[in-house]
């Protein structure tokens, strides 16, 4: 019976341990990857959101569409991070990827593979309640430079 008692939480802490993923890991700009295996884009290059004319903020991405992400950090004037947020309308050629961690509310966007061309969506960022929704617009370039598509190793069968 004393075996039994002891032999529950070793077994479940050996189980555990390789949920263990490690530490977090850091993008190629020093950004956060909350989950340690997501892949950055061979190109990513973001400018700091501005605001034009209507009040609106607007921010450009470069990026690769070689199935890596790029991120966009933005912050609400004051600092810190945005209580919550949403996209509407999402990217029609990849997909955006809201998210908090460490105190910085991160964009992360993937293009679908192999597009070349213009994408863009827009993000609504919320301070807290009752405080003023900040309206994000980014404009992405998307680059499928030396991007292939591997083809499958069988053949569908012919109708």
């Amino acid at each position: 019976m004393r075996l039994k008692v002891l032999a529950v939480p070793v077994l479940a802490t050996s189980f555990l341990a390789g949920c263990n993923h490690g530490p977090l890991q850091s993008g190629r700009y020093g950004s956060p990857d909350p989950f340690g295996y997501m892949k950055t884009s061979a190109v990513c290059q973001t400018t700091k959101p501005t605001t034009d004319a209507q009040g609106d903020r607007v921010a450009t991405m470069t990026v690769r569409s070689d199935d890596g992400r790029c991120v966009l950090a933005v912050a609400p004037p004051d600092g810190g991070a945005y209580a919550s947020f949403g996209v509407s309308p999402t990217p029609e050629h990849g997909k955006a990827f809201l998210y908090t961690l460490d105190g910085q509310t991160q964009i992360a966007y993937t293009p679908v593979m192999a597009y070349s061309g213009p994408d863009k969506f827009s993000v609504v960022l919320i301070r807290g309640p009752g405080q003023k929704r900040d309206n994000l617009t980014v404009n992405v370039t998307v680059d499928a430079t030396g991007v292939v598509i591997p083809k499958p190793a069988v053949s569908a069968p012919d109708a």
